[in-house]
Order: structure tokens, then sequence, then C-alpha cells
């Protein structure tokens, strides 16, 4: 164990892991499968999604489903200071980061093609949480 990246790092990024992760990605995408229509209402899909995306997007969805219930234990395992919190840590830091770049490129290439889908500051709001709580995630794991 080298030490913490910056005080209360676990703490802290346990709580983002626990918001973006297990509150965005996990529920978030829970409720868009059991109710596509009022998620989007929600504004947690899109509103302007072309039929042929939603497969995608569903698909997306159930995954997120699927995958992100962990991160709630993973961030419990980090706010409590257990060891097994941060060997866990890099599983969904890994995965924000992906999403981030997914997410950028997707909505970028729907803007290019005539179809923007997000506004810019989500955009680059929903781009930042991902990237930076999957940076810091896997620097605390890897510094552990």
């Amino acid at each position: 164990m080298n030490g913490p990246i910056f005080p209360y790092a676990n703490i802290i990024i346990g709580v983002l892991i626990f918001l973006i992760g297990f509150v965005f990605h996990w529920a978030g995408q829970l409720f868009s499968i059991l109710n596509w229509e009022l998620a989007a209402k929600a504004g947690l899909q899109e509103k302007r999604l072309l039929p042929e995306y939603k497969v995608y997007e569903h698909a997306f969805a159930t995954a997120d489903s699927l995958i992100a219930w962990i991160y709630g234990i993973i961030a419990f395992g980090l706010i409590i200071n257990a060891p097994w919190g941060y060997r866990l840590a890099c599983f969904p830091g890994a995965i924000f980061i992906y999403h981030a770049l997914c997410y950028w490129f997707w909505t970028g290439n729907q803007t290019k093609a005539g179809r923007p889908m997000q506004s810019r500051n989500m955009r680059i709001g929903w781009f930042a949480a991902n990237s930076i709580t999957g940076i810091l995630a896997v620097l605390l794991a890897w510094n552990y």
C-alpha cells in the first residue's frame, strides 16, 4: 500500500462510484428497461432516438443493469476502507472510462450526422463525470 492519492480518497471515490455507477448506470438503466418511454421523458434516454438505434440502446441498458449492481458493493467497500474495495475499484474505473469514450464518440457522430441527441453541456458533463470517476477509481486501485 503506497498511501492515499489524496485525503479521504476512498470515501470520495466510493461516493462517486455509488452516484455515477450505482445510481445512474444501474438504477437509471434498470428504470429504462422497465419503462423506456417514461425514462425518455425523465431525460434518462434520448427522446429523439431513431428506431434503429433503440435496439442498441436497450441492449446497452441491459448490459449496464447486469453489471452495475456491483458498483454499490464496491462503493460500500471503499467507504468502509475495506481492502477488497480497493482491489475491486479498478473494474468500475475501467468501465467508466469506456463509457465516457463511447458516449463522447457516439454523441459526436450523431451530431455530425445531423441528429444531435444531447446538449453540448450534457455531453461534456456526462463525459467528465464518467472519465474523472473512472480515472480516480483506477488510480486508487492501482495505488493500493
